[in-house]
């Protein structure tokens, strides 16, 4: 993109309708990470939460050395929980294993369940296995989201270990759990995934049919 364009989104990131910055984020998308991050620091503490969102999100998928440290910054301190739930997501964009710790910390001590969950997701993002454990974990909270996120990281990591620990859910009264649970064994190549796959292609939800057929020909393929 060129210096005239930069020039316009900057010029809109500073306009006084918040509808223009959200544009100007979004415009943001074909612009190299080296010149977009110090546009999307302009509105990182914009008093619109959107705006704010949207930026924090921006900087997971525009990443230079200076976003981690923002972001982890964000994570630890920011006072509204849906920012920090943005910014434990987009530490999982990043792909950080660096990130590794701020996310543990933010899953047991954030007071937030929407943090919790941001940063389970993540875990799974990172495909670090020293998340395994606070992911089994995971599985016996009593917070049903948690449970989702956790059986979706758990086969993200490929953790072939925790297939007994997740397939209990395969007759959970949530069809999100039985629908994460259909993805994640997509991951996990085994006889009891199969089995389990061939249970949950005959759900009574569509969505967690058609899951656990693209899993079972995923495992097929491979």
């Amino acid at each position: 993109m060129n210096q005239l364009n930069l020039e316009k989104i900057a010029t809109q990131l500073e306009s006084d309708n918040s509808r223009d910055r959200l544009l100007a984020l979004v415009s943001l998308r074909k612009v190299a990470p080296e010149d977009a991050v110090p546009l999307i620091k302009k509105v990182l503490y914009d008093d619109i939460l959107p705006v704010r969102s949207m930026a924090v999100f921006a900087l997971g998928v525009k990443p230079t050395e200076e976003c981690y440290p923002i972001l982890v910054d964000l994570l630890q301190t920011d006072d509204d929980y849906g920012i920090r739930a943005d910014a434990a997501g987009a530490l999982g964009y990043l792909e950080d294993t660096r990130a590794f710790e701020p996310l543990v910390r933010a899953f047991y001590e954030d007071d937030s369940w929407l943090v919790r969950f941001s940063a389970a997701v993540s875990l799974g993002n990172l495909k670090d296995e020293r998340a395994k454990h606070l992911l089994m974990e995971a599985l016996d909270r009593d917070e049903v989201i948690l449970q989702q996120a956790a059986i979706s990281a758990l086969g993200e990591i490929k953790a072939i270990e925790a297939i007994d620990s997740i397939l209990r859910f395969a007759d959970s009264e949530d069809w999100l759990i039985r629908q994460r649970l259909a993805e994640a064994l997509g991951n996990l190549k085994s006889e009891k995934s199969i089995s389990a796959l061939n249970f949950l292609v005959k759900d009574s939800h569509p969505q967690v049919k058609t899951a656990a057929g693209i899993s079972l020909e995923r495992l097929e393929k491979s």
